[in-house]
């Protein structure tokens, strides 16, 4: 088996005869907000809300992110992405005195929460090595503590440029510290023992950190070209569901915001999970308020309305956005059933310890699931009301089969697998058996969850189709280094398709969904129906 990488894009490629299409892991939502502590534009996957207490700093009043993450695991969701977005917060600093002069270290990450210290010592160095020490940085729990998260250890490095161990270059590879400033020309001073005769002592970070001000929707953008804010989501593999909680507990996220988080889904085969306004006090609020919204997307879901929890640092009951406890609720029905096999009168009921923040009839329910909104209930209701979970383009422009939200799903879930399954075809020639193998890879993938019930029920002409022959793949396509597989499957009725084309080229792949006529998928069609539908 070899591995190749280029611009972020893994290929493994294997025998022949072993490529099998593996179904992508659903339920991984990634969070972006404010946090206590932390990487700063970096992603970083947790288990469990104890693994983000430990990476980010747990609850924190100003984090509205730590409540949904907390909220998220609560519900059933079990792997969470996390990126620290932080607006002119500021590292600590470490300063080792170095004769009359300093060596002065900064944090990588800022806040007031970084706790840092440092020690010198010349152990194991000779007379003539006057410009060498070594150097020890830890991250510790608290101010003053002993519990020791993090720790580096740099032996023998140098205050002089010219030297291959010099102390700016080397702390390049550091997680915890850079050099601040210019080098001092004397090495820094031997750290001096701790309290009650310890050999070993340390100082501490300085008490310089800050945590910033609240964000602002240009900081949860961010920048492409830098990775920041939800372009540090670029380079992830893969996330099924986004959440954006309020930028704080009275601002709500803004619109830019929103259609960047959509179009960013969009193109990774992923949904926006979305908070119902603030000012969305009732269910008649916010169905006159949904007349006039600006947004809609078909890779965006809002479950309504807030929810309200106990807030252990406040010690009362407080209304948090939603999006943390759906997305936690999706996941863990992801555990026990498939994307695809959502019923009508599927409920999002909450557990306990959450409850709706709004009362909503049954006659509200219903119409809001007409505009795409859906309802977040405390317990099961009595009656089955046929309202199914809805993505947000219901009532605006569209595709109508993908109003539902288990049929979004199961179209982004075929569409990443697929995309991802194929990309050994990338090592391999670009021509009609690679093609052909491809065609019956993704023909096998199709066949099985056919097989399961995930497809409109029908023949399988009518279920399903793979084309990955010369109609697709055109004498450009190819000069281009492109290779092009286009597919479809039915969702909901037979012979109607969800649509798509894959693209490998060296260093990207892509899936889009596509709209061809049903005749171009015919065997036996001409070429330019095909072409002049998604080729141009």
């Amino acid at each position: 088996m070899a591995v190749s990488q280029s611009s972020g894009v893994e290929l493994i490629q294997e025998s022949r005869d072993s490529h099998a299409i593996e179904r992508v892991t659903t339920g991984v939502a990634a969070f972006v907000g404010r946090t206590l502590k932390g990487p700063v534009n970096q992603v970083l996957s947790v288990g469990g809300f104890g693994e983000f207490q430990r990476h980010f700093g747990g609850l924190w009043q100003p984090s509205t992110v730590s409540y949904a993450v907390e909220q998220f695991f609560e519900n059933g969701g079990r792997q969470a992405l996390i990126v620290r977005i932080a607006n002119g917060a500021r590292p600590p600093t470490v300063t080792l005195p170095a004769g009359g002069a300093q060596l002065r270290l900064v944090a990588l990450n800022p806040g007031s929460r970084e706790y840092l210290r440092a020690s010198v010592d010349y152990d194991g160095l000779n007379g003539a090595e006057r410009d060498r020490f070594n150097l020890v940085v830890q991250r510790v729990r608290t101010a003053g503590s002993e519990l020791i998260e993090d720790q580096e250890i740099y032996r023998r490095v140098s205050v002089l440029p010219a030297c291959p161990r010099y102390v700016t270059d080397v702390l390049l590879q550091s997680r915890l510290v850079r050099v601040a400033e210019e080098v001092p020309g004397q090495r820094p001073d031997r750290t001096a023992g701790g309290p009650g005769g310890v050999a070993v002592g340390y100082t501490l970070s300085n008490p310089d950190g800050d945590d910033g001000a609240p964000l602002t929707d240009y900081d949860v953008i961010g920048a492409a070209g830098a990775a920041t804010g939800l372009f540090a989501l670029q380079g992830v593999p893969r996330f099924n569901m986004l959440c954006i909680p309020p930028l704080t507990r009275e601002r709500d996220v803004g619109l830019s915001t929103l259609l960047v988080a959509a179009r960013l889904c969009r193109d990774r085969q992923a949904l926006v999970l979305l908070d119902p306004p603030a000012a969305w006090t009732t269910a008649r609020a916010a169905l006159d308020a949904l007349r006039s919204w600006p947004f809609r997307s078909d890779s965006a879901v809002m479950y309504y309305p807030r929810v309200q929890a106990f807030d252990r640092l406040r010690g009362r009951i407080e209304i948090f956005g939603s999006c943390g406890a759906a997305a936690g609720m999706i996941a863990r029905a992801d555990e026990t059933r498939p994307v695809w096999s959502a019923a009508e009168s599927e409920e999002a009921v909450l557990r306990p310890g959450l409850r709706p923040a709004v009362a909503v009839s049954e006659a509200e329910r219903a119409r809001l699931a007409q505009v795409g909104v859906n309802t977040l209930l405390a317990v099961r209701g009595g009656s089955r009301n046929g309202v199914s979970p809805r993505v947000l383009t219901a009532g605006g422009s569209g595709a109508s089969h993908w109003k539902y939200l288990s049929a979004r799903r199961l179209a982004l879930f075929v569409a990443a697998s697929i995309e991802q399954g194929t990309r050994w075809a990338l090592l391999e020639h670009n021509g009609p058996a690679t093609w052909e193998r491809a065609r019956a890879q993704v023909a096998g993938f199709l066949d099985a969850l056919a097989a399961q019930g995930a497809f409109a029920e029908a023949a399988a002409d009518e279920s399903h189709f793979v084309i990955a022959d010369e109609r697709v793949n055109r004498p450009q396509t190819l000069a281009e280094g492109k290779f092009n597989l286009l597919f479809g499957f039915a969702t909901s009725k037979p012979g109607t398709f969800d649509t798509w084309l894959v693209t490998h080229r060296p260093g990207a792949s892509r899936v889009r969904p596509v709209t061809v006529n049903r005749s171009a998928t015919a065997k036996h069609q001409v070429e330019w129906e095909i072409e002049t539908s998604i080729l141009r």
